[in-house]
């Protein structure tokens, strides 16, 4: 497989915000309703709060890497289920005197139909976790805490 650019322009509007869009992102849709408002966030000076930041999008990534990963290998493996949802959180502490992203913690639920499915469910669970790209491309330690539920008829 070639290797593949994703592009990302970024613009300074005021203070501590900018809006951040991708060129292929607003060809396919025809507008800029793709762009987000982003901006240094409240816990550093002149932060803004209920804007996405750096650190936010850092976080969303690998969450959204283990989403889009999940599927494939679900699919790959004829996993039948419900639903899939992750909450996520990032920490963002000193590491050698210098601040860092240093761990990402995700917390998959996946909604299955039939209890026979759960060994299966875990391991795709599992193997989406190891072949996330954007985990692979990162220094911060990933753990995850999965919740697997079988729906209710």
């Amino acid at each position: 497989m070639e290797a593949h650019y994703y592009n990302v322009d970024i613009n300074w509007n005021t203070d501590r915000k900018g809006m951040m869009c991708s060129p292929e992102l607003n060809i396919e849709n025809g507008n800029n309703k793709t762009c987000i408002e982003v901006a240094t966030p409240p816990e550093f000076p002149k932060g803004v709060p209920g804007i996405w930041s750096p650190e936010h999008l850092f976080t969303a990534a690998v969450s959204s890497c283990l989403m889009t990963s999940f599927l494939a290998v679900a699919e790959n493996s004829k996993l039948e289920f419900e639903s899939f949802s992750c909450k996520s959180k990032g920490k963002l502490d000193r590491v050698d005197g210098k601040f860092m992203m240093n761990e990402i913690i995700l917390e998959p639920t996946v909604i299955i139909y039939d209890e026979k499915d759960r060994t299966r469910a875990e391991r795709v669970l599992k193997k989406s976790e190891a072949i996330c790209l954007i985990t692979r491309s990162i220094k911060a330690e990933v753990k995850m805490n999965s919740t697997i539920i079988v729906k209710k008829v």
